[in-house]
């Protein structure tokens, strides 16, 4: 019995693991297969830096080869788009807020296999989803970080495609 935290994503990132899993299994690995033989058939492999190189990225792709295969295993995918209409946040929504300082920001919350902080792609987990999990459009909640606390009006809630 596994105790691991389920594993959240949207289809999106959902796709993007499995894209990246596909290229390495399909793609990358035989094609340094295919050099750490030719490297290995050159002869003394203590100082082929072909064969060196090949054997440590083969390692690399292995071990991302497991972690994605792992990662998709306990994936829940949660599509926004199929979300009854709530004014409540959740996994999956994409919310707009009022900061404290007076700037309005909008968050899309997603798997932590998704961060992406430059398209305001935040983690479930995270913090700022944390405090907003379950609090209603035209609440405030309070975000306690580092340099104290922060309040934070929800202007918005919408569960639409996050791409």
């Amino acid at each position: 019995m596994s105790t691991e935290i389920k594993n959240y994503i949207t289809p999106v990132g959902w796709q993007a693991l499995k894209d990246e899993l596909y290229q390495l299994v399909n793609k990358e690995r035989p094609e340094i297969v295919q050099i750490v033989n030719w490297a290995a058939s050159n002869g003394d492999r203590s100082e082929n830096g072909d064969y060196l190189y090949g054997k440590r990225r083969m390692r690399e792709i292995d071990r991302r080869i497991r972690f994605l295969t792992k990662r998709l295993e306990a994936a829940v995918v949660v599509d926004p788009e199929l979300r009854e209409a709530t004014d409540q946040v959740f996994f999956g929504a994409t919310v707009g807020l009022l900061r404290s300082d007076g700037r309005e920001q909008t968050v899309k919350i997603v798997g932590v296999d998704e961060i992406d902080t430059a398209q305001n792609k935040i983690s479930w987990i995270s913090p700022l989803a944390r405090c907003l999990i379950k609090a209603r459009e035209g609440d405030e909640v309070v975000l306690n970080t580092p340099e104290g606390r922060e309040d934070i009006e929800i202007l918005s809630v919408e569960y639409i495609r996050i791409d």
